[in-house]
């Protein structure tokens, strides 16, 4: 059985869009199986998320170049394309923490994502032993300040040999450079432990105790040259009052960690999130 295609696609609106889109699959005898459309009528920008069956007669990557064309060539949009059994190849980095490390790696063992781990990159060896017991292998870098380009050069160099299309920082306490960033080749996702844009930047729920908030949260994102102010892919609180201290807080935001950082990495890898202009559509 062939795998189903997923395109998202973006730009200006126009009249006619989405009978386009279902008549190229309907005459090339396709079958959509999930279709869903945002109009931001601030920016005039249209996305679409739709899903759809290959005839039998068609191959399903061949499929997806032909409508790269299409809607390329005569709506004038930009799409990107993925199939229902791609398992694309995913990093992690972490630092000490590992809350958020056992979810990710046990979601995907247990079949919940399709997606392969291909390693784990560390600033520190907190972690090496639990990697290695999960058949992960373990890449620890130390990072200072004098030999932070060049560590950053080595896991450039090893995500790229490793082929790997998409870095999850489950608590990595480094700031990647623009340098990183330009040459990494794949999107990054960063969980932060506060409702971002409050409390950006280090000690967050320290930040949180002394403001006496009320709530807290966590803001799953993508990673860009702006500290914590990348594309927001999903965020979620906790109540929380007076008695609760810092101490508290942190135990509070791990389980909130753990839940919006996996559910933006799902998100993503069911090719259910478009970015632009610093914010993010997600169909879901």
């Amino acid at each position: 059985m062939n795998p189903s295609v997923i395109a998202l696609l973006h730009g200006p609106d126009k009249p006619g869009i989405v009978a386009k889109v279902s008549t190229w699959i309907h005459q090339r005898g396709g079958n959509v199986l999930h279709a869903d459309q945002h109009l931001d009528r601030q920016e005039n920008v249209f996305f679409q998320r739709v899903e759809w069956e290959v005839s039998a007669t068609h191959e399903p990557r061949q499929e997806s170049d032909d409508f790269v064309s299409f809607v390329q060539n005569e709506l004038d949009m930009q799409v990107r394309i993925g199939l229902s059994n791609d398992r694309p190849k995913v990093a992690i980095m972490v630092s000490k923490a590992d809350h958020c490390f056992h979810d990710l790696v046990l979601r995907v063992r247990a079949g919940e994502w399709m997606a392969d781990f291909a390693g784990v990159i560390s600033n520190h060896d907190h972690l090496q032993s639990v990697s290695e017991s999960y058949g992960l292998p373990f890449y620890h870098l130390p990072v200072t300040q004098e030999t932070k380009q060049d560590v950053e050069d080595k896991q450039v160099a090893w995500l790229q040999d490793q082929g790997v299309q998409l870095v999850i920082l489950a608590r990595y306490m480094q700031i990647l450079s623009p340098s990183f960033l330009q040459n990494v080749g794949c999107p990054v996702i960063n969980i932060h432990h506060s409702f971002l844009p409050s409390f950006a930047g280090a000690r967050p729920y320290h930040q949180a105790y002394q403001r006496g908030v009320k709530l807290i949260g966590a803001t799953a994102h993508y990673v860009t040259e702006d500290l914590d102010e990348g594309p927001i892919i999903e965020q979620d609180v906790a109540r929380v009052s007076h008695r609760h201290g810092p101490k508290d807080l942190i135990e509070k935001g791990r389980d909130l960690e753990k839940l919006v950082l996996s559910t933006a990495v799902r998100r993503h890898l069911q090719n259910r999130v478009l970015d632009y202009q610093n914010k993010t559509v997600v169909f879901d």
